[in-house]
């Protein structure tokens, strides 16, 4: 069974950067996706982004695009979320999540993800 981990998360003023890492352990088969979302109080959750494990594809809400990058270490089965130039509305818990999908239309869906971590804190203020 696969478990994730995430960390980095904390409080930072707009405009700052932040790197968040979700370390796995467990097997990860390349076909799967590794993904981030994130929720704000009160909203729904929504995918930020993802990256093929097999060929390392990157995929990114219009809301990030730019100032995000997700990457991944095969080595330590770590995927990591770089983001830059922060705003106030990027506030919110910051999730990992894992699993097979099988249409590039859905790598940002909630609904298709069924292994997720615990959540890291990352706060933006104005």
């Amino acid at each position: 069974q696969v478990h994730l981990v995430e960390s980095g998360g904390d409080s930072v003023e707009s405009g700052g950067s932040l790197r968040l890492s979700c370390a796995s352990s467990g097997h990860l088969d390349s076909a799967i996706y590794m993904a981030w979302f994130r929720q704000a109080p009160g909203k729904e959750r929504e995918g930020v982004a993802a990256i093929d494990r097999g060929n390392d594809n990157t995929y990114y809400a219009d809301s990030v695009k730019g100032r995000f990058t997700i990457s991944q270490d095969h080595a330590k089965n770590t995927v990591y979320l770089q983001m830059n130039s922060l705003k106030p509305e990027d506030t919110g818990k910051y999730y990992c999540a894992a699993d097979y999908i099988y249409s590039e239309d859905d790598v940002l869906r909630k609904d298709d993800y069924h292994t997720w971590g615990q959540g890291t804190q990352v706060t933006v203020s104005s």
